[in-house]
């Protein structure tokens, strides 16, 4: 009982250490539309290196991030086009239902994955903080890749 108090303890403070980088980053680099896209990448793999000191392969959290990498992928397109079409309401209808299908979607993908990586002996046995962690990194990896292209495309 005392190890699964701990793990969740360095969990939390983990998390809530990214986040707090994550926010105070973001905000910096808000208006700086040619840098976000990369600061965002950057900060996904933050969250990757934040997963050393635990010991946490990135074998082991490869579905996580490939659900956070289709989820946010394509959520941040869904919320371009939005705003593009409808201004900010747009874009958080576009981020809101887009939240939705993506997540359906992505764990389409996680799943396919994870079974794959069961069926060739891989272990995919998660853990609080590299599910959160994978999930995250996954998640701004994939916005970030996405604001990347919309700025060479001037959205």
């Amino acid at each position: 009982m005392i190890n699964m108090k701990n793990n969740f303890i360095s969990a939390v403070v983990n998390i809530i250490i990214l986040c707090v980088i994550i926010v105070a980053v973001s905000i910096y680099f808000i208006y700086d539309s040619n840098l976000v896209g990369l600061v965002i990448c950057g900060l996904g793999l933050l969250c990757l290196i934040s997963l050393i000191p635990f010991r946490v392969s990135i074998k082991t959290i490869w579905p996580d991030i490939v659900f956070g990498l289709i989820d946010n992928g394509i959520l941040a397109i869904l919320a371009i086009f939005g705003g593009e079409i409808a201004g900010i309401i747009g874009a958080i209808i576009g981020g809101v239902v887009g939240n939705a299908i993506t997540d359906g979607i992505a764990g389409i993908f996680e799943g396919y994955i994870a079974e794959k990586m069961r069926k060739n002996n891989i272990s995919d046995q998660r853990t609080m903080l590299g599910s959160a962690v994978g999930k995250m990194a996954g998640c701004l990896l994939g916005a970030g890749m996405v604001l990347i292209i919309a700025n060479l495309f001037s959205f």
